[in-house]
C-alpha cells in the first residue's frame, strides 16, 4: 500500500512539474529553448560584457524568484552571498526573456543554479536514471 502511494506522489509531483514548465513557456515567463539542436541543453550564463558587470534588466516576477531560491543554498553564508549576488547582477524593469526561469517539483528558479560538489553528484545521478537534467539541477539544488 504505501508503495503505490509513494508512486502516486511521485507521479502527481512530476504531473504538476511538467505543467507548471509548459504553462511557463506557454506564457513566456521563462523556459529554455523548445526546439532544433538546443532543445533541453543545459543554460549557459551570458558572457558579461566588456569593461565589467552589467547589470540585467529582470521583471518583477523574475526578480522575486531569483531573490527566493537563495532559501535553498545550505548554509547561512550562502544565502546571503546568493541575495546579494542577484542584487548585483539583477535590476527591475522589464521581461527578460535571455534568463533560464523553469519550475519544477513546485520550486522556481532563474539562472545558472551554483551546485556543490554532492549536488552535482545527485544531478549526475538523477540524469542517469532518467530525469532531465534541468529537472535534476533544480530538484537536487532545492532538495539536497
Amino acid at each position: 500500500m504505501r508503495k503505490i502511494v509513494a508512486v502516486a506522489v511521485l507521479a502527481a509531483m512530476t504531473m504538476l512539474g511538467t505543467v507548471a514548465a509548459v504553462a511557463s513557456v506557454a506564457t513566456e515567463t521563462g523556459g529554455h529553448p523548445r526546439t532544433g539542436q538546443w532543445a533541453g541543453s543545459a543554460p549557459q550564463a551570458p558572457a558579461p560584457p566588456k569593461g565589467g558587470a552589467q547589470r540585467q534588466e529582470v521583471s518583477q516576477e523574475q526578480y522575486d524568484i531569483l531573490i527566493g531560491q537563495c532559501r535553498y543554498a545550505k548554509t547561512k553564508e550562502a544565502r546571503q552571498r546568493c541575495r546579494t549576488q542577484a542584487r548585483e547582477q539583477y535590476r527591475v524593469g522589464s521581461f527578460n526573456e535571455a534568463l533560464d526561469c523553469r519550475t519544477y517539483s513546485g520550486v522556481s528558479v532563474c539562472g545558472v543554479l551554483e551546485l556543490s560538489d554532492a549536488q552535482r553528484a545527485c544531478v549526475e545521478e538523477s540524469v542517469g536514471g532518467g530525469l532531465t537534467r534541468r529537472r535534476a539541477e533544480v530538484e537536487c539544488y532545492a532538495f539536497r
